[in-house]
């Protein structure tokens, strides 16, 4: 069995829920394993993903603390005996999940960008000094073992599972004396005007453009195809757009439908926050830029020349 731990804040579930829940069907397969996802803290009535679902249920997990998801987690764990317990790399989870591998006298293998199954069991790879090198991580001791997944490393399903009532609720023995800490207000990531995570279509603009001037004709690409603006990270650094448009290990990761790259090379730092993408088309004037290599479709051209003619295509067939 594979747990996936899906997040949720007052009935909301985290988008990363569906990607941890794509990983674990895909995992399940290559191991023949059943998974059950696992929510914690859930208000009554609530749907549940489907899939034979479990819901933690009591009154001491109404408000997040790491003490009773710890404890609560810990007792569903010894009591089904899952093989691999999956997390969302979230800040709720890099909060609580280290302390309960460790209660369990186990190691969290944490932000996951992929996996592989070799010999029966999962190894995962983690991205180590800002993405310029990736690591294998085997597990060496017997479940239950727990990694978390990187945004935008999984692509979900097409829309929303579908929901049900919960097939299980587990009430774990919780006492308030096992709470240590006192909730306070939820944590929330700084505010941004701009969030590429849930954008459909991206177009992102490098260092190719030469001059903040020209960035214009990258916006006016963005704009026909109803898309956000994004950067590679030089583009920000510069100040040519603002940080929070910026993609890759330092900026945003994202998984659009569409990922138009213009005058990028795809360095491995920008990559990491993108490669997530459904599709993804480069436009370089450079034919051995690494970008290709995880394009789905390439254009090799000067962007000054192919974006204008892009532009005018796509005006054309509205």
């Amino acid at each position: 069995m594979i747990f996936a731990v899906l997040e949720q804040r007052q009935g909301q579930w985290n988008r990363m829920s569906w990607e941890t829940l794509a990983a674990a069907r895909q995992i399940a397969q290559e191991l023949d394993l059943v998974v059950r996802p696992v929510s914690l803290g859930l208000p009554k009535g609530s749907a549940q993903p489907a899939e034979g679902a479990c819901a933690i249920e009591h009154p001491l997990l109404d408000s997040y603390t790491a003490d009773g998801y710890t404890l609560a987690l810990r007792q569903l764990i010894e009591r089904d005996q899952p093989k691999l317990v999956l997390f969302p790399h979230t800040y709720q989870v890099r909060d609580f999940a280290p302390r309960l591998a460790a209660s369990m006298g186990r190691l969290l293998v944490s932000d996951a960008i992929g996996h592989r199954v070799e010999d029966g069991s999962p190894v995962f790879v983690r991205l180590l000094y800002q993405g310029k090198i990736s690591a294998d991580y085997r597990f060496a001791g017997p479940p239950p073992w727990f990694a978390s997944l990187q945004a935008g490393a999984y692509q979900p399903a097409e829309g929303v599972p579908a929901e049900a009532r919960p097939a299980d609720v587990f009430e774990p023995r919780l006492s308030a004396s096992d709470i240590r800490a006192r909730p306070e207000e939820l944590f929330r990531e700084t505010l941004r005007a701009v969030d590429l995570g849930a954008a459909e279509i991206i177009v992102s603009v490098g260092r190719g453009i030469r001059e903040a001037e020209n960035i214009a004709l990258v916006e006016t690409l963005a704009d026909v195809l109803g898309a956000e603006l994004a950067a590679s990270r030089p583009i920000c650094d510069s100040g040519w757009l603002p940080m929070e448009r910026q993609v890759g290990s330092s900026g945003q990761t994202v998984s659009p439908k569409l990922y138009v790259a213009v005058g990028i090379s795809g360095a491995i730092q920008h990559l990491v926050g993108m490669k997530g993408s459904k599709t993804i088309v480069a436009i370089n004037k450079d034919p051995s830029a690494p970008i290709f290599e995880v394009a789905d479709y390439g254009i090799v051209g000067d962007l000054f020349q192919v974006v204008p003619a892009l532009v005018e295509e796509i005006r054309k067939a509205k």
